[in-house]
């Protein structure tokens, strides 16, 4: 994503403003996120369950490059991965209503503990609810 150059007061292109990624801390608040978040999945059996790797490491390294992307970070997730193509990787899972909530409470409470300031907080958890909520592809 390209963030259009701010006109300065001369009428030349200024600064580029800061991406979310790096209002929100850069790489290191997206592992902090992101490790927070998978702490609660491996407790959680039911979500746990969603994951068919034995170890989380693949699966939180993955979610970490795409968020980090997401926001505005390095593009390693489609360098490495290729298109997100969120929906057509999850369609093996059955992502219930219910998952999407138990998924949403570990990621808030992720979101709890990095404690970003507003408005990057609000920004996070908008797009983390949106992302469950289209990510829904089956019933409880």
């Amino acid at each position: 994503m390209s963030i259009p150059l701010r006109p300065s007061s001369g009428g030349e292109p200024g600064p580029k403003a800061p991406s979310a990624y790096e209002r929100m801390g850069g790489h290191d608040t997206f592992v902090r996120l992101v490790a927070a978040f998978y702490r609660g999945v491996a407790v959680d059996e039911p979500l746990r369950a969603l994951y068919p790797e034995e170890d989380l490491g693949p699966a939180e390294e993955r979610l970490r490059m795409f968020l980090e992307q997401y926001f505005g970070g390095p593009n390693t997730y489609s360098e490495k991965r290729g298109h997100p193509r969120l929906r057509m990787r999850h369609a093996s899972f059955a992502v219930t209503p219910a998952q999407r909530d138990r998924w949403l409470t570990h990621m808030m409470a992720a979101c709890d503990e990095v404690a970003l300031p507003e408005p990057e907080n609000t920004e996070l958890r908008s797009y983390l609810s949106y992302a469950a909520n289209f990510m829904l592809n089956a019933e409880d």
